[in-house]
């Protein structure tokens, strides 16, 4: 009898890959997982994962590893973590006849002019913004739209290259980081300069039409967008919690979306809620345990379910508040040790400590999210009791770091 499998392109380098095999050996499926390159992913030898070696970039590659694959295998679904293979899981989906999103859709969504084109014609409240290919232009629509203002990348994630430039200097010297070949491009370089929305920061976790959760964030110091504190519920007002599920669904008619997760990031401005970002997946690492602990609803598992044709179930089991410390570097060096871990775990509330590296790790911080190291999460039936909870255990652990050699040393 073929075996049930359920296919990932690519996996995650932290914790959502690992959450995705585990969920579906829950289920009774057999994970595969196609990756350009597996050996990024640590937990594929400790999960005896099966893994195939292939361009993901390369459908059609993909599509006869698949039809290989169909020999042993019943497919019963394919889903993905990452923004640059989710719009190819849509085709894969398609080309099998399996439940997935809308591909034109993603790709959409993906690109974040268009995104952002998309959802002001809607009447979506969004930054001010321009697209620019070249420093001129750059420097020309950060003037127009007026200081200070957010420089990135029209397509990447992860925050990477993205920065608050405060003045024509700065916004001189981001672009021609990101236009001279420092930076590493997922598509033609192309620059948007949007205003810089000023105000609290949220983040709508979405399932089909249905806002799940809304959680708080914060960030670490400018002039980079590294997130150091994620919170279950945020502590909305009833009437400001509705107005964020608003557009956040106004957003999915705008983008063509509303199969499966999204994922919306939001400020709350002088002129209410203004949406950043759009992600047609679900997040990463820490939200979907958050929204676990907070309301014993597992988004990871009913996602499965959904791309492999069953029912899911997005009832929520309790109330509870639900937090995370992310765990983040001083300076660049090498980490020579970390301590208290299990002090920290033992600490009445918390849910995990995890660090991604290892003693004598390589730490070169970008300001983005792969300057985590690790993270805290706790939760209890109040707010207060999860912060004390949080805070104990992060004071509890330490590590200390080793700066690199002055050049010449």
């Amino acid at each position: 009898m073929a075996r049930r499998a359920l296919i990932l392109l690519e996996g995650h380098n932290r914790c959502t890959g690992l959450l995705y095999i585990q969920s579906a050996k829950n289920l009774g499926l057999h994970p595969i997982i196609l990756a350009s390159d597996p050996d990024c992913y640590e937990y594929i030898a400790a999960e005896r994962v099966e893994v195939i070696r292939v361009d993901t970039r390369n459908l059609d590659a993909l599509v006869r590893e698949c039809s290989k694959l169909t020999v042993s295998n019943d497919i019963a679904g394919i889903v993905s973590t990452e923004d640059c293979a989710y719009a190819t899981v849509g085709r894969l989906c398609r080309h099998f006849g399996l439940p997935g999103p809308n591909p034109a859709s993603i790709e959409r969504c993906c690109d974040k002019f268009i995104q952002r084109r998309l959802l002001a014609e809607a009447g979506v409240p969004v930054p001010a913004f321009r697209v620019a290919s070249n420093a001129r232009d750059v420097e020309s629509y950060a003037t127009e739209i007026g200081l200070p203002v957010v420089l990135k990348p029209a397509v990447g994630a992860g925050s990477k290259g993205v920065r608050l430039c405060r003045d024509v200097a700065e916004v001189a010297e981001h672009a021609a980081y990101l236009l001279e070949g420092k930076h590493v491009w997922q598509s033609s370089p192309r620059i948007l300069v949007e205003e810089f929305a000023q105000g609290l920061q949220y983040i709508a976790e979405i399932m089909g039409n249905e806002v799940i959760a809304i959680g708080a964030a914060d960030f670490g110091p400018p002039p980079h967008f590294v997130y150091r504190e994620f919170t279950f519920p945020a502590p909305l007002t009833d009437d400001e919690q509705k107005h964020i599920a608003d557009v956040s669904l106004t957003c999915l008619q705008a983008l063509g979306l509303g199969w499966g997760p999204t994922n919306i990031e939001l400020r709350w401005t002088k002129r209410g809620p203004v949406v950043i970002e759009v992600n047609p997946r679900l997040a990463g690492t820490p939200d979907p345990q958050l929204v676990q602990l907070a309301y014993g609803l597992d988004l990871i598992t009913e996602h499965i379910k959904l791309a492999i044709g069953d029912g899911w179930d997005l009832r929520k089991r309790h109330s509870h508040t639900a937090a995370a410390r992310i765990l983040i570097a001083d300076r660049d060096g090498t980490i020579d040790s970390i301590a208290c871990e299990s002090r920290a775990a033992a600490v009445s509330g918390v849910a995990e400590v995890k660090f991604y590296i290892e003693s004598k790790t390589p730490i070169v911080r970008t300001g983005d999210s792969r300057d985590w190291i690790g993270h805290v999460m706790a939760a209890s039936p109040s707010l207060p009791e999860t912060e004390v909870a949080l805070q104990r255990a992060v004071e509890l652990i330490s590590w200390s770091i080793t700066p690199f050699p002055a050049p010449g040393e």
